[in-house]
């Protein structure tokens, strides 16, 4: 190969830096999303960005691009007081860039403008997606249909321990009369690790659900970039699907995230959440109270009723003691009329059976059988029952009904 059919490394990047300068001579809106940002000491905005595919999330273009610290102030105060959030990695923006091309640096975007109408939109976008996903997989209202225990004391609180907020829940709980049990399960609750940290702490909290009432997921308040975690697909379906009642304190008063949507209670501030609380415990008690006092007032209608029940029956047996003592005292008074009467009629049946007796026994005395030609043999004043009784030449005496006489056996 002849010199003349080659060229240098050095102009072919001239040609490329001169054709790209030509091709893309004026600034183009560009979109795509930030995989990392960083503000170096001397005030330039370096990224890169990225474009992922629609199914896979696979990025499928990357291009380094700058923001000069001429310009830097102005874009990140101007996106950052219309959306709410800083410029930072994960959200897609609309860029009015300048094409550059270096020999020895390569391809890279100067960043001269971002239009922050396109963020809201594509984070709006995002977050409707979410929810028709949640609505869709049919989980939208699972958590809202718990049941919340009519005194809520065993709380498991996903926060972080050094956040302002958890310490306002806290205080505000303190300054109540009544006793909560917190458990914290400590979480990063904004930037890139907050969704997965406090899935896990949510995660920690099923593991031993039976020792909790509820689980309160609060966090002081920040800009909206702070809270893009509580929009996320994973972090609002484990809420949605977690099996105890959720309450959210996630600081923010302007809008409400979509963590907030699929909670059983969503409230605005952490201290929001500890007052509900309280306010519920006082529902509580007043209903205790009024319950206490329904009873003391039923118990005291029902020994009103049985006093006078008792009265009643008091009566009632006065009158059957007295009408029972009148039949008795008539019933004596009969018998007392019928009593000589009777005990005459009874005197003459025994004297009759007296009598009876008599003529009975005299009819069978020894005397009248006797009379009846019957003799009684005695010997030695004995009666003789028998012959063998009797020796020959043995003196007896004989006695008939008008004497007695003595013989001799023979």
């Amino acid at each position: 190969m002849s010199e003349s059919t080659h060229i240098t490394l050095r102009e072919l990047q001239r040609r490329v830096r001169e054709t790209l300068g030509e091709r893309f001579a004026l600034p183009l809106w560009v979109s795509a999303e930030i995989s990392e940002i960083k503000v170096n000491y001397s005030g330039h905005c370096y990224l890169e960005l990225i474009e992922k595919g629609e199914r896979d999330g696979v990025p499928t273009a990357q291009a380094r691009a700058v923001i000069w610290r001429t310009n830097y102030p102005r874009i990140a105060s101007h996106f950052e007081a219309l959306t709410g959030q800083r410029l930072s990695a994960g959200i897609r923006i609309l860029a009015k860039v300048l094409v550059n091309y270096h020999e020895i640096y390569g391809f890279s975007l100067q960043i001269t403008d971002i239009d922050p109408s396109y963020t809201l939109g594509d984070m709006e976008r995002q977050r409707q997606l979410t929810i028709e996903r949640l609505q869709q997989e049919g989980v939208w209202e699972m958590n809202r249909e718990t049941q919340l225990p009519p005194v809520v004391q065993r709380i498991a609180v996903v926060s972080s321990a050094n956040a302002a907020g958890y310490q306002d829940f806290c205080k505000e709980l303190g300054k109540s009369p009544y006793r909560f049990r917190l458990t914290l399960f400590d979480a990063f609750m904004q930037g890139a690790a907050a969704e997965e940290s406090i899935i896990a702490a949510l995660c920690a909290v099923a593991d031993r659900m039976e020792e909790f009432d509820a689980v309160v997921v609060i966090r002081g308040g920040g800009s909206r970039s702070d809270l893009n975690c509580f929009d996320a697909y994973r972090l609002s379906a484990h809420v949605a699907q977690f099996p105890l009642p959720v309450i959210t304190g996630i600081g923010h008063d302007k809008d409400t995230s979509v963590a907030d949507l699929v909670a059983h209670t969503a409230l605005k501030t952490p201290t929001a959440v500890a007052g509900w609380l309280v306010e519920r415990m006082e529902e509580t008690d007043g209903w205790l109270d009024y319950a206490a006092l329904q009873l003391q007032n039923g118990v005291v209608a029902l020994t009103r009723s049985r006093e006078l029940r008792l009265q009643e029956l008091s009566g009632q047996l006065r009158l059957g003691v007295v009408s029972l003592v009148e039949r008795r005292r008539t019933a004596l008074e009969n018998l007392s009329r019928q009593l000589p009467d009777a005990a005459a009629g009874f005197i003459r049946q025994q004297r009759q059976r007296l009598d009876n007796y008599a003529e009975l026994a005299d009819s069978r005395s020894p005397r009248q059988i006797l009379r009846m030609g019957f003799a009684v043999v005695r010997r030695d004043g004995k009666a003789v029952a028998s012959v063998g009784d009797v020796a020959r030449g043995q003196r007896l005496t004989v006695e008939v009904a008008d004497g007695t006489f003595p013989v001799e056996a023979k």
